[in-house]
């Protein structure tokens, strides 16, 4: 199987960088700094125009967890339909219930609509605050959802192995493992070697200064320091590694 490396982008910018950085496959985001919401219409439509990424686009409709009521979920599927209908290869979404379990019915729902437009269907890193990650994935596999992102019920993926592996080697062959949080060109082969997946998930985020961020006493910062001017960015040469680590 060959080695993929997928790039977590929040704007067209960092989509050109991926796309110039050799990555084949992006996740495409919008406000990365809140673990990514929904996309721009504009940035896919860019991305799709101007470079042959394979683009999965994030339904993410707010901050903080994924427990989303009928009005947040009524956005995210509308917002999936424009996504598809505008040359999204796949969806990355996450639905639970308050106890940690998967939201069947929402999942389903928003499967259902990727489905109809042959997207691939990718469950996000909700998997990763589930209540049993066994009895959530083989629901996941029977709902027909193509691949988790987890980092292993870690914060990084690095701490969260041994279940990744596990994970691949009771249900590799029947949905695809992406391990994301922490990877970069010092851990990307490692983790491929040790688990059996073959797909990791990077940020290869570096940071731009703007310094607009913060005058007289306002201040439109939310990076911690040394980047409080700083916004974040994807680095074509930080993607560049990344590829070529996992060969």
């Amino acid at each position: 199987m060959e080695r993929i490396v997928e790039i977590c982008c929040g704007s067209y910018e960092d989509a050109l960088n991926a796309y110039h950085g050799g990555a084949k496959r992006i996740e495409l985001n919008s406000a990365l700094h809140l673990s990514g919401l929904t996309p721009t219409l504009a940035s896919l439509k860019l991305t799709k125009k101007n470079t042959d990424l394979k683009v999965i686009t994030m339904i993410r409709p707010r901050g903080a967890g994924f427990c989303y009521n009928d009005i947040e979920f009524e956005v995210m599927k509308e917002d999936a339909r424009y996504m598809l209908e505008n040359q999204a290869d796949g969806i990355a979404f996450g639905c639970l219930n308050q106890d940690g379990t998967i939201n069947e019915k929402q999942t389903k729902e928003m499967i259902d609509i990727i489905k109809e437009y042959q997207g691939e269907v990718v469950f996000h890193r909700a998997f990763d605050c589930v209540d049993n990650p066994y009895t959530s994935i083989e629901l996941l596999i029977d709902l027909g959802v193509d691949r988790i992102l987890t980092s292993g019920l870690k914060p990084k993926a690095m701490e969260g192995k041994a279940l990744i592996k596990d994970l691949q080697t009771k249900y590799g062959s029947q949905i695809e493992i992406l391990a994301g949080s922490g990877m970069n060109a010092s851990n990307a082969k490692e983790m491929m070697d040790d688990t059996g997946i073959y797909q990791v998930h990077s940020s290869c985020k570096d940071w731009v200064n703007d310094p607009t961020t913060q005058t007289h006493e306002v201040s439109y910062a939310y990076a911690p320091f040394p980047h409080e001017n700083d916004y974040d960015v994807v680095s074509k040469e930080l993607v560049e590694k990344i590829v070529e680590s996992i060969k």
